[in-house]
């Protein structure tokens, strides 16, 4: 008669433990797939950006009358003020929020574009791709967006999605630049990225919605969690 009893108290044990464990975190949300499709159009446009200046290299130089080796300067200043500007836009994320941060990191990015657009000299384009090379310090900020929206398990999910666009900006920029240039000119590549960059600063600002999500939840189970600690410890004092 005692070991059907014990038999029944592991059962309950189990039934409990199966029950604790939230099912929630395993469900991506809708939000979460609509958070994905902005930043991974963001990757998309940047990639665009840069490859499609590769065709543009030649007509570059023989209009800012420049050698080969201050062409270089067009793509380094674009990676050197990248490299700067990572940490210091994760660090600004931390302190003012992650949307904000990527809002005024997309202006620098628009305003780069169309500078790049007018830029009559080298001395203007370089300019330019220093705003743009800003811009590229986004992506940290947007990998802390999904790991935000997407539950742990997931969470790799997003991620990869978002770098894979990477490889698709790339091929378009080089297909479609290459067209453009072709066609009509060099300045007109940049041109093209205005518009976009525009209206992905204001689905930014209508549609990602950081605190929302699984981040909350989080928050909240360490909240309950480190009450649940705590409250033996001042039962025992008393």
């Amino acid at each position: 008669m005692v070991f059907p009893a014990n038999n029944f108290n592991n059962n309950n044990n189990n039934l409990t433990l199966h029950s604790s464990i939230p099912s929630s975190g395993k469900v991506i949300p809708a939000s979460a797939w609509k958070v994905v499709a902005i930043l991974s159009s963001i990757a998309t446009m940047v990639m665009y950006a840069e490859t499609m200046l590769v065709p543009a290299i030649p007509d570059l130089i023989k209009d800012f009358n420049i050698p080969y080796s201050t062409s270089s300067w067009i793509l380094t200043t674009y990676l050197i003020t990248a490299a700067v500007m990572t940490p210091i836009a994760g660090k600004l994320s931390d302190m003012y929020g992650k949307k904000k941060i990527l809002l005024i990191i997309m202006v620098f990015y628009t305003v780069g574009v169309s500078i790049a657009g007018f830029s009559s000299n080298i001395e203007f384009m370089l300019i330019a791709r220093g705003f743009q090379g800003v811009g590229l310090s986004m992506f940290p900020i947007a990998f802390s967006i999904v790991r935000a929206q997407f539950p742990r398990q997931k969470m790799a999910i997003g991620q990869g999605i978002i770098t894979s666009m990477y490889g698709g900006g790339a091929v378009i920029g080089l297909l479609i630049g290459g067209i453009i240039i072709q066609q009509y000119s060099w300045h007109s590549t940049f041109f093209t990225l205005i518009p976009i960059a525009i209206a992905l600063l204001f689905v930014i600002w209508r549609f990602i919605h950081v605190e929302e999500g699984v981040e909350q939840t989080r928050k909240r189970e360490r909240e309950q969690k480190r009450e649940r600690e705590t409250d033996p410890i001042e039962k025992k004092q008393f």
